[in-house]
């Protein structure tokens, strides 16, 4: 690879703040607590948003992924990081597998996008149970957090 001016990708050279947490907002459980096993599809459900730096600045992207089989089962992107880019990845999960999801268990981070009004309601109408990790703490939500360290690569 040397020989041809060719190099592996790297890692961490840049950081961008897409989870901005809002204290006066209500913030479901841990259902979790790091155990990311499901005994079937549409029982537990991890979503994150992430960006990546394009030609034309910085793209957005929302991924919901199912823990059971690994499957994406929602993904949105976007040049803002409103939260109709997390609800949009949400209408496509929910369609993709069927309105009816009870007892599903969808966790996220305690970002604003996944804390709004819109989000919650949408959750609850599909019959899907809200989890949200501790605050600043990459492990609580680490199958997605691994997903998007491979998306950027």
């Amino acid at each position: 690879m040397k020989e041809l001016g060719l190099s592996g990708v790297q890692k961490g050279r840049r950081y961008k703040v897409t989870t901005i947490g809002d204290d006066a907002l209500h913030r479901p459980s841990d259902l979790v607590d790091r155990h990311f096993v499901a005994s079937a599809p549409n029982r537990l459900w991890v979503a994150d948003l992430t960006y990546v730096k394009s030609h034309s600045g910085w793209a957005y992207v929302a991924f919901i992924i199912d823990v059971f089989s690994r499957f994406i089962v929602g993904w949105q992107v976007s040049r803002s990081l409103r939260s109709d880019l997390a609800i949009d990845a949400l209408e496509m999960a929910i369609f993709a597998r069927g309105d009816d999801l009870a007892g599903l268990v969808h966790h996220r981070d305690r970002g604003v996008q996944y804390l709004g009004i819109r989000y919650s309601e949408r959750l609850d109408e599909a019959g899907a149970v809200a989890s949200a990790g501790s605050r600043g703490d990459s492990y609580d939500c680490a199958l997605a957090e691994s997903f998007n360290s491979l998306y950027k690569s």
